[in-house]
């Protein structure tokens, strides 16, 4: 197959050139947590929903709110609570006496950046509403089905599962979110700016300097970056690895493992890598891509035993065992 990289390194250069723009307008609010902002980006460019998990003040609400500002689209914030009904999420029928006919009133599922803050404070019927909306893009009320808007992203906040008043998401939904970022603490640097800026009680302005359409031909030019052979292979190890350890060389982790990744890992994994291969302006995908975002994709698909657990064992450990094993090529 003949691939011209250095027409794909300039397309790259290119499409890639909103990136910029757009991490520079979120930094004008949000200090540091480069690592949240770049993943954020990542799942918009390979259209890839996002769980953020951190403990409560780490800015995650205010920065998927910052990237919604930035971008000229229509967004939604849901925050979820333990009353919320499905309704309240998808919208419902609902009837008119004078017609003597039920209408159709639309949920603010219906917008192009949904926040669902707090997603694990709800029980599971109304976390399970989110499921043919985040897979198919589209939402059944009553008999009709409505296409969701072009681009449709869901970028959810939970609270650690050990918290008071949390529900575990259900392991089909946790499938379904393409990347699960763990959200730590600031640095002293960064947690002195932060003080310093929002001691002021102002929040600067955030302006719109991408529009959708930019967004949807950037991935467009996402889907064109070129993924070697061996690195599809490597990716295949890797995946294969979690579902069957022995076979890599990997005995220990076999009582560890309950279940292995999907194929929708697989999936995952590559429009990431090419995802991240663009934000660093390449039309290439490198098994540092790979690698980079190995622990994002994984770190929710891969379940561990009640042996693990007790060992305080968890899947990222898991993942970094396979990484350092797995021949890179």
């Amino acid at each position: 197959m003949n691939v011209d990289i250095q027409a794909l390194n300039d397309k790259v250069q290119k499409e890639s050139a909103f990136v910029k723009k757009l991490t520079e307008e979120i930094g004008t609010v949000i200090v540091g947590q480069n690592y949240m902002v770049e993943r954020l980006l990542i799942g918009l460019l390979s259209n890839g929903h996002v769980l953020l998990e951190g403990v409560p003040g780490l800015a995650k609400t205010l920065t998927v709110s910052t990237l919604a500002q930035a971008i000229k689209t229509k967004f939604q914030r849901i925050q979820f609570t333990p009353d919320l009904l499905p309704a309240d999420l998808i919208g419902t029928l609902i009837y008119d006496q004078q017609k003597g006919d039920f209408t159709t009133k639309q949920g603010p599922i219906f917008s192009n950046l949904v926040l669902a803050d707090e997603i694990n404070r709800s029980p599971a019927k109304v976390q399970s509403a989110l499921l043919e909306a985040m897979m198919e893009r589209q939402v059944t009320i009553g008999e009709n089905t409505f296409k969701l808007d072009d681009p449709f992203l869901v970028l959810a906040t939970q609270n650690p599962i050990e918290q008071e008043g949390t529900y575990p998401l259900p392991e089909a939904q946790v499938d379904r979110f393409m990347l699960k970022l763990s959200v730590g603490y600031p640095s002293r640097d960064e947690e002195l700016e932060i003080m310093r800026r929002m001691a002021k009680g102002k929040t600067p302005a955030v302006k719109a300097v991408v529009t959708p359409k930019e967004i949807i031909s950037a991935r467009n030019t996402v889907d064109e970056i070129y993924l070697d052979a061996k690195i599809e292979n490597y990716i295949i190890d890797i995946v294969f690895a979690t579902r069957d350890p022995k076979k890599y060389g990997l005995d220990d982790l076999t009582e560890l493992i309950s279940f292995g990744a999907s194929p929708r890992a697989s999936i995952s994994l590559v429009k990431a890598s090419k995802a991240h291969a663009l934000m660093r302006g390449r039309g290439y995908v490198t098994p540092d891509d790979v690698r980079a975002m190995c622990m994002d994709i994984l770190r929710h698909r891969v379940l561990v035993t009640y042996e693990a657990e007790a060992e305080e064992i968890n899947s990222e450990n898991i993942i970094q065992q396979i990484l350092a094993k797995v021949e890179v090529p």
